[in-house]
């Protein structure tokens, strides 16, 4: 059935304009954006297809080729979703710069989407005002956390330069467990040290895995 076909107050631009966006489907909206189908496939159904076979917040991970995969979408609507999702992203790290940072929750909001690769770890620095605004923040070493690695030299010369008032760590455990190591702990206390030598706070250490926290302030480790 092509969209014509459609009852037009059926239509997904019709019910939009006259329902608001909330009443439309996820299928319904990205078929606004994507607009035509194919020959014996209309858009609601393509999409309907797509979002049944990955799931919707999938979408956002899936290459160019593998969008593809789906019947009726080409190399052109392929792009047009990856575009979404990019602009989304977008707009989330836009909407958390110069983010307060009130307890660890927010360090783990603020990371969401920031690592690049989470099969590694990565160690980062988020460097903050004294009304303990995020700055901006800094990848420090990608690889397994050891002291040996970690020289408060890299870190502090950073928080020199960016005026940071005080500093907060961040490193994720691609294993998903957010527990502490002996290794994260002994980088803590020594970076912790000198932080007090040269009056810049370390206000938390927070390890972040896909769906939880753990901060070491609130664990009174720091």
């Amino acid at each position: 059935m092509r969209i014509h076909d459609i009852d037009p107050d059926n239509r997904p631009r019709e019910r939009f304009l006259r329902s608001g966006k909330e009443s439309l489907s996820p299928a319904e909206l990205l078929a606004l954006v994507l607009r035509s189908g194919t020959a014996g496939l209309n858009i609601i159904d393509t999409c309907n297809s797509l979002i049944s076979e990955h799931g919707l917040e999938r979408l956002a991970e899936l290459s160019i080729q593998e969008l593809q995969q789906t019947p009726g979408i080409g190399e052109a609507k392929a792009m047009q979703i990856a575009a979404i999702f990019e602009l989304q992203r977008r707009l989330r790290f836009a909407r958390n710069l110069n983010r307060k940072v009130q307890g660890a929750r927010d360090v783990f909001e603020y990371m969401q989407g920031r690592v690049p690769d989470e099969t590694k770890e990565h160690l980062f620095v988020l460097f903050m005002s004294t009304k303990n605004r995020i700055l901006r923040h800094e990848t420090i070493t990608i690889g397994t956390l050891t002291a040996s690695l970690i020289h408060p030299r890299e870190i502090f010369k950073a928080a020199i330069r960016e005026s940071a008032h005080s500093i907060i760590l961040v490193h994720n455990h691609p294993s998903g467990d957010v527990q502490p190591s002996n290794a994260d702990k002994q980088v803590t206390s020594i970076l912790k040290k000198a932080g007090d030598l040269l009056q810049i706070e370390l206000l938390d250490h927070v390890i972040v895995g896909n769906s939880d926290w753990f901060s070491f302030r609130d664990h009174s480790l720091l």
